[in-house]
């Protein structure tokens, strides 16, 4: 079996995987980040999302192979404690019900937020359209999404 390096939250992994594991399974199964969710194994539905150099993608469909020296960020790495500004925003607002879809939201935000300093709303509809949330609770997502640009650019 092949032997994958990964950089996952700014750590050095080593992953004994089969080549086309999707790194969902390689993060949740052999490295025991399990903050990272699996919702439909298709990319459809964002439960997955994590970022890789930043940009978020979609960890169901990402095989381990093409991982390569690839700087990758789970919902663990954005803070240990909770205190991230994004994670601050969720629970002032009380974002989550069943909290399941939480954390592929929460990314698609940093995602969002590295890529924009002040998003509009065209640009944050955009990024958070392929991010369900079985619960319904879209409109305090879109609520802490403002909290925390608002916070971020103070």
């Amino acid at each position: 079996m092949p032997q994958y390096k990964l950089t996952v939250n700014n750590k050095e992994f080593t992953a004994n995987a089969d080549a086309e594991m999707p790194l969902l399974w390689v993060l949740r199964d052999l490295l025991d980040l399990t903050g990272t969710k699996y919702g439909c194994g298709v990319a459809s539905c964002g439960a997955c999302t994590v970022l890789v150099d930043d940009v978020p993608v979609r960890s169901c469909q990402l095989q381990v192979q093409n991982c390569g020296s690839a700087k990758i960020t789970t919902i663990e790495g954005l803070s240990e404690d909770g205190t991230h500004p994004i994670q601050q925003a969720w629970e002032k607002v009380s974002v989550p019900q069943c909290g399941y879809c939480q954390a592929g939201q929460i990314m698609n935000v940093a995602g969002l937020l590295k890529k924009y300093k002040q998003p509009t709303e065209e640009q944050i509809n955009e990024m958070m359209a392929g991010n369900l949330c079985r619960c319904g609770t879209y409109t305090r997502i879109r609520e802490a999404i403002h909290s925390v640009i608002e916070e971020v650019n103070k």
